[in-house]
């Protein structure tokens, strides 16, 4: 994979997978199962089957978190902010420093945004993920973006 210079093996399993812990499995299956309105509707309008090229995955446990959504092939990770987390700043920051030291960039939309600005957040993420194409799947050996073959993405 051309990735595989942006990890390396701390916190992974033997295939490669980010590890998590055990109890996360069932607490994301339920959180799968059950997803906050905003989480819906940011799934089914702007995710779901494929949007933008790149399969995202629904609350991914990665170390001691589950992440809201998740692209394991642009190591993005896109948190929905409720109300709940205006007083666990402290907490996103540990997890965003965490997911930094395994090379994955959060992005993250106050579920407001998402009820009231959902055009300008696909605008955002389309650029986001362009973005990301370019560090993830261009060398960093290569200066002024990638040659337009390298710039497939899939």
């Amino acid at each position: 994979m051309l990735y595989n210079y942006l990890t390396d093996d701390h916190g992974r399993s033997k295939n490669g997978n980010l590890k998590y812990f055990d109890g996360l499995r069932d607490m994301a299956r339920k959180f799968r199962n059950n997803p906050t309105p905003t989480e819906r509707i940011f799934w089914q309008r702007v995710l779901r089957y494929d949007k933008f090229k790149y399969r995202f995955l629904r609350q991914k446990p990665i170390n001691r978190f589950i992440l809201d959504f998740y692209c394991p092939r642009l190591m993005l990770a896109i948190e929905i902010d409720g109300d709940s987390h205006k007083s666990k700043k402290y907490l996103d920051y540990e997890r965003d420093v965490l997911l930094r030291n395994y090379n994955i960039e959060t992005i993250r939309y106050t579920a407001n945004q998402v009820l009231t600005e959902l055009d300008l957040i696909k605008n955002d993420l389309d650029r986001i993920i362009k973005e990301r194409e370019k560090l993830v799947f261009c060398p960093p050996s290569v200066k002024g973006g990638c040659p337009p073959s390298a710039d497939r993405g899939i």
